[in-house]
């Protein structure tokens, strides 16, 4: 079992050290119940399978994450995280990966779980 989040600030910290490990159940474990994904500007998936699958196709890049605390806000177990990211490098395939963009991820806390996404939006301001 992954290490709960307890400050709010880590919680994109820890979506990349996982992201960049490999540890798609990591991942998941930062999810709480019934998250939203948003792999791609307003296309939210929900359910465990859909959101792994999302998640698997971002690691089947195989290039690392770069993540940068832009700002967190919370109040009474509910926050509000922005970030910036950028995955760059090349894919698989041979073929040049230049993405980016910020966050806007809305996370949930409690105390067993520590800090978890109830909505991840990466393309968070697209």
């Amino acid at each position: 079992m992954s290490t709960p989040v307890t400050s709010l600030d880590q919680l994109n910290l820890a979506f990349a050290d996982r992201f960049n490990a490999r540890d798609l159940d990591g991942l998941m474990a930062l999810n709480a119940p019934a998250v939203v994904f948003v792999p791609a500007p307003g296309q939210p998936v929900m359910g465990d399978d859909a959101v792994r699958g999302a998640l698997e196709q971002f690691l089947g890049l195989n290039l690392p994450i770069v993540m940068t605390v832009r700002h967190v806000f919370e109040s009474d177990g509910v926050g509000l995280a922005v970030a910036d990211w950028t995955i760059d490098g090349t894919a698989p395939d041979g073929s040049p990966i230049a993405l980016a963009g910020t966050t806007a991820d809305v996370a949930v806390h409690d105390e067993t779980h520590g800090w978890r996404y109830a909505i991840d939006n990466p393309f968070g301001t697209a």
